[in-house]
Order: C-alpha cells, then structure tokens, then sequence
C-alpha cells in the first residue's frame, strides 16, 4: 500500500493559491480514482482505494503546511507503513511553472512543509513529485508569492501540470519510480504570460 501526501493549508482561502499545488494533485487522483479524501484521520483528510492496480490512501493533512508531518507520521503508525510507502507532492518555486521532478530521496530545500515531512519522518529517502509554481524574476517575498491567488495564466498552466502529475503518479505505481523519473525529469514547460506581472 501506498500513501500518497499532497501539501498544502486547509481553508478556502488558501485553495487556489501556488501553496496548494499538492491538494490540487491529490483532487485529481481522487477523481481518477473514484476516491472521496474527506474522512478525518490522523490531522488530514483522507480516502482509500486503488490506482494503478495498487491499494493507496490519498491524504491530505490539515495542520497547516508547515507541520505537514505530525500527520504523516501519525498516518504511517496507523496504517503500519514507513517511509519508504510513502509518496509526496508539493509546490516548488525552484522550477518553472508547468514543470515537474520525481525524486526518491533528498533535501526538501526550502519547502517547510517538505522539512517537516522529512524531520517527521527521520529520513530523506522519501519519494516526492514536486510541482513548478517558480516565477520568472527574483521573489522578494516568497511567502507572499505562494499565497495569493493563482492568476488565469497560471491556473490553465497548473491544472496541465496535475494531469501530467497524475499521469506520473500512475506510472511510478505501476511501473516504478525510475520509469517515472525518466519520463518527466526531462520535459519543461513555459511560463505563463502573466507570471511576472
């Protein structure tokens, strides 16, 4: 069994904003799924099924970003997995938007919610799928940045990235996550028009 983690804060304010990138992930393998993440367990949200041929909880943790792992770590205990089941999906301003990057382990660089995921968990060698939310400029707040609300630009360039992430998800299930990695580490997007503005 797999669990699979989307990152991001609870609230509507919050759910069309870069932060959220992860959730927004985890919606749409629920869709593909036919898998309802609402059942309160464990500080997140989560839903039971199968993609892929394989048996996965998709969840969604309610801590807000930056202590993404309480939840996570709760949820492996009570499932009796470890890290090595999990797979994570969060926003990266380190990419381009519209790109992704597969990885089994490393830094979660400066994503709090990754560190906390990571420190949570005791382990670096965590599967994670970052999602390219990165502007074309320098950030003078990245806070700010990954807050607000996603333009119209970036929303179409997001919701082609979560296919493509779904799509990736499903192949790291069924065919590994080297088969994934090599399908998507390579491809590149480009920037919305507005994402500078």
């Amino acid at each position: 069994m797999r669990l699979i983690v989307g990152l991001g804060n609870p609230g509507p304010e919050y759910q069309w904003t870069p932060h959220n990138l992860g959730f927004l992930a985890v919606d749409e393998l629920a869709n593909r799924a036919g898998i309802r993440v609402e059942r309160p367990e464990a500080k997140a949200l989560v839903g039971f099924g199968k993609l892929a041929g394989e048996e996965i909880i998709l969840a969604k943790p309610q801590t807000f970003m930056n202590l993404s792992g309480i939840s996570v770590k709760e949820l492996l205990g009570k499932h009796d997995l470890s890290p090595a089941d999990v797979l994570a999906m969060w926003d990266e301003v380190q990419l381009p938007w519209g790109a992704i990057r597969i990885h089994a382990e490393g830094s979660a660089g400066s994503h709090n919610g990754g560190k906390s995921l990571l420190a949570s968990l005791g382990t670096t060698a965590v599967d994670r799928l970052r999602l390219g939310c990165g502007p074309d400029h320098p950030l003078s707040d990245r806070k700010d940045y990954v807050l607000r609300p996603m333009r119209k630009q970036e929303l179409e360039v997001a919701a082609e990235m979560i296919a493509d992430a779904a799509d990736a998800v499903e192949l790291l299930l069924s065919k590994g996550i080297e088969a994934a990695m090599n399908k998507y580490n390579r491809r590149e997007r480009q920037q919305p028009e507005d994402a500078g503005a």
